[in-house]
């Protein structure tokens, strides 16, 4: 069933399918949101999906703004609360980041649980989190969200400090606040620690690949845009692949060689719109190695309908202007073409003719990409006229090694060099200018 201009609550069509398995849902969502238009909640029915949670309808008011102190106006609520008895819904699923205030209230309005679209992706990252430095970026970022919210879990010794009940009251409510805050303070001082030494070591695994002065490649994208699968079909990798939102959360570096030259290339995490600043923060060090990238392939399904792709590239371009790889330069690589028909491939080419139709599953169009991603790396190579003394045999190996185009005269000071050279070569050679 379509879902109605006016924000009727409509049973999801795959209800069944969104939960964790056959029969009852052990938790039933509904789903609400405060739009100036428009009614599509697909992508939070899909990470609730993700999170093992059954959706069975939504609730949507068209507002500019949501209301400060309940998200939804007053006639809305009793149509949401109505909703829940009729659906039998369990919680409540916002499309936003709710304030504390606003969570309160709505869970005292509603009388159930509510969720907002951040709990909902950070309890997705910490069911996916395998690795150590995983775990410490999801814990960080989970006790950043709920710095905010602890205030909340002492109103009721609050409540009896403001009627009246004098020391014996007020005091053990401050208390937990405040000792609460100071360990959440704490630990999160000593996650910092941890995964700036974690960033040290990655950062030391950057310097030895830049010594290998291997270009550096990252693909970026929405997730469950096919990232991890582009890179198994590049570089004959065996990295798993699951259909499912952030199935990648720690970075993923294979070689590859196009045309005998060797290249490195990197899955990231995926992106999503409105993903939380608290992740961003969290996996700063991740997401460096897209920072960091001589080049950015960015990914994007296809087969996503237009208006739905276009909302995709945007969510992505804007986590690379926040993170700093805003001017990195990089190539739009159109994902699933085995999912296209003809029609959708037309359009396609019209709308974003700078993009490089492929599929990962069945290899086309990745010879193409393979050729752009050459004539991308060849466009930034400077020409450089160096001469190297003898002496620093070291130096010179550098340069036969990384050097395209290379011509080599050897004169009574050294040897002179006519090269081809990525920029971070021709500024380490700077110095032996002719």
């Amino acid at each position: 069933m379509e879902r109605g201009r006016h924000g009727r609550t409509t049973p999801t069509r795959h209800a069944a399918a969104d939960g964790a398995g056959p029969g009852r849902a052990r938790q039933r969502a509904l789903m609400i949101a405060a739009l100036p238009e428009g009614d599509d909640l697909t992508e939070l029915s899909e990470l609730l999906r993700t999170a093992g949670v059954a959706v069975v309808g939504q609730e949507i008011q068209h507002r500019e703004q949501p209301h400060p102190n309940t998200y939804l106006g007053r006639g809305k609520l009793e149509e949401v609360k109505a909703a829940i008895k009729r659906l039998d819904a369990n919680v409540v699923a916002c499309d936003d980041e709710l304030t504390p205030r606003q969570e309160r209230n709505l869970e005292k309005e509603l009388g159930v649980a509510v969720v907002d679209r951040t709990a909902v992706i950070l309890g997705i990252f910490a069911d996916h989190a395998n690795t150590a430095e995983g775990k410490l970026q999801v814990e960080l970022a989970q006790l950043q969200y709920n710095m905010a919210r602890m205030r909340g879990l002492w109103t009721h010794l609050e409540r009896l400090s403001a009627a009246g009940g004098g020391t014996l009251t007020r005091g053990p409510g401050e208390t937990q606040i405040e000792t609460d805050r100071r360990l959440a303070r704490n630990r999160i001082t000593a996650l910092r620690r941890r995964l700036a030494e974690v960033k040290g070591s990655r950062a030391t695994m950057r310097a030895e690949r830049d010594r290998a002065h291997l270009p550096q490649i990252a693909l970026a994208g929405y997730t469950n845009a096919g990232k991890s699968t582009l890179l198994n079909a590049l570089t004959g990798a065996e990295v798993a692949v699951r259909d499912r939102l952030f199935h990648t959360l720690d970075p993923t570096t294979r070689s590859m060689e196009i045309s005998g030259k060797r290249y490195l290339l990197t899955d990231t995490v995926g992106f999503i719109r409105k993903l939380p600043h608290q992740l961003v923060e969290a996996f700063g060090a991740t997401l460096d190695e897209t920072r960091l990238a001589d080049l950015i392939l960015h990914v994007v399904d296809a087969s996503a309908p237009e208006e739905e792709l276009e909302e995709m590239l945007r969510a992505v371009d804007d986590v690379l202007e926040e993170i700093g790889a805003g001017g990195r330069p990089r190539l739009l690589v159109l994902n699933k073409a085995d999912a296209l028909d003809e029609e959708r491939r037309r359009e396609l080419a019209f709308r974003h003719p700078e993009g490089i139709l492929v599929s990962a599953v069945t290899g086309e169009g990745l010879d193409e990409l393979r050729d752009r991603i050459e004539d991308a790396f060849k466009r930034t190579l400077q020409r450089i006229d160096v001469l190297v003394p003898y002496a620093e045999g070291g130096r010179l190996a550098e340069l036969h090694e990384v050097a395209g185009d290379l011509e080599r005269e050897d004169t009574a000071e050294g040897v002179r060099i006519r090269a081809t050279v990525p920029p971070t070569v021709a500024d380490r050679f700077a110095a032996y200018s002719a």
